[in-house]
């Protein structure tokens, strides 16, 4: 990394990282970013070790924890006047979609845990606001320092939410694809945003990873990559609250719980909480084709690897946060009929919801018919963001039309 700062500007170069303003901290960002990575230069930076759940995230997840480690207090939504937006992060509704069932034709009851709601707009409110907390407590964080993480958007939206009122800088590395509402409202809220390529696996140079992981080396001690795809605020946050939710909303009273799966974080520890609770109830994952994170490993043999458009779910490696074990059944999900999915439950339900949920309730559907569940079966579907991050995407026709889906009928 020296050699590296060498070529910086002769301002950055001289100045101790812990009296960098935001602007100098942002523009050293920049520099890295336009910088090819340089093994040889910057020999501090390595490839993060993700190979699902590990034992000591798991052994959070449990009713006896490892000593020392209290669970925070869960946050009741204000019933007046909130203090700040983040007490109004989770706490979400549940809707029963009883028209979106019928139009497709369906006999089990359909309920959607509708994460669009908190603040943020996403579930991903959830671990952001707990990574930031939980590094609070521990002494490591404090206003101030700078942030940095490699997300598909949400998670980066919760953080740059939570950033903005607690007083942190905020950097995120973001791939191509995502979509320009995610990218203006990060923006908006004062972070650095900057892309990487698509095409770029987890582990490669110029991916979105190794970014984050070359600024954090490159700003020192005040700088910290939170690693939600290792992080156990990630995890904890779903068995602490969104699990603790559902089980509250229908009083146990549920036999399918079906949710998509990014990191696995959120499905991991949902389901591990629901596992201990009520484990009549059968989970279901949804990854998109083209990620590999399916159980068994043959359903991801179609179309391995290859790019698609869903946004925020699936992956190319297994991240630590993720127990693929964890769900009953695993279901893959595609492109177009996510995207009907998500136009229909706008339609027919006036539920705003984004991409990924569209994969969520096309596996659910999938699953049902494929099962033949009855009218006894009730099926909790998990909402994972809010149709704003897309407006320009599918909810737009010439977008559809112009990346292949023009072929896909309205419900």
């Amino acid at each position: 990394m020296a050699m590296l700062l060498r070529s910086m500007p002769r301002g950055l170069a001289i100045r101790s990282f812990s009296t960098m303003s935001r602007e100098e901290v942002f523009a050293l960002a920049q520099k890295i970013h336009s910088v090819p990575f340089d093994k040889v230069k910057e020999p501090t930076v390595t490839v993060p070790v993700y190979e699902g759940l590990t034992p000591e995230l798991s052994s959070y997840l449990s009713k006896s924890p490892p000593a020392g480690y209290a669970t925070p207090p869960r946050q009741v939504r204000p019933t007046k006047i909130a203090n700040n937006a983040l007490e109004l992060v989770g706490n979400t509704p549940m809707i029963q979609m009883d028209r979106i069932r019928k139009v497709y034709d369906v006999e089990p009851t359909l309920l959607g845990k509708a994460e669009y709601f908190s603040a943020g707009g996403s579930v991903k409110d959830r671990i952001a606001l707990r990574m930031i907390e939980d590094g609070e407590r521990e002494g490591k964080l404090k206003p101030g320092d700078t942030l940095i993480e490699a997300t598909s958007g949400n998670t980066g939206v919760g953080l740059c939410m939570a950033g903005a009122i607690k007083g942190y800088n905020v950097i995120i590395t973001l791939p191509m694809k995502m979509s320009g509402e995610k990218v203006n409202m990060m923006k908006a809220l004062g972070a650095l945003i900057l892309r990487t390529p698509n095409e770029a696996s987890w582990d490669a140079d110029e991916s979105h990873i190794i970014l984050a992981r070359r600024i954090k080396e490159a700003i020192g001690d005040r700088a910290h990559v939170l690693d939600q795809y290792a992080n156990k605020g990630n995890v904890l946050a779903h068995y602490d609250t969104t699990a603790e939710e559902i089980l509250e909303q229908t009083g146990g009273d549920f036999t399918h719980l079906v949710m998509t799966a990014g990191t696995g974080g959120t499905f991991t520890g949902i389901a591990r909480k629901i596992k201990e609770k009520a484990p009549h109830v059968t989970i279901v994952a949804v990854d998109p084709v083209g990620s590999i994170l399916a159980v068994p490993d043959s359903l991801n043999d179609h179309k391995r690897l290859e790019p698609y458009h869903v946004e925020g779910i699936g992956y190319d490696f297994i991240p630590a946060v993720c127990e693929q074990g964890i769900a009953d059944v695993w279901v893959k999900s595609v492109d177009d009929k996510s995207f009907q999915a998500c136009r229909a439950m706008i339609r027919h339900e006036g539920m705003m919801i984004g991409g990924s949920c569209g994969s969520a309730l096309h596996g659910a559907v999938d699953y049902i018919k494929q099962e033949k569940l009855g009218k006894d079966a009730k099926v909790v579907i998990l909402f994972a963001d809010a149709t704003r991050n897309y407006m320009s995407k599918f909810l737009c026709d010439d977008w559809m039309k112009a990346n292949g889906f023009g072929h896909v009928k309205e419900l």
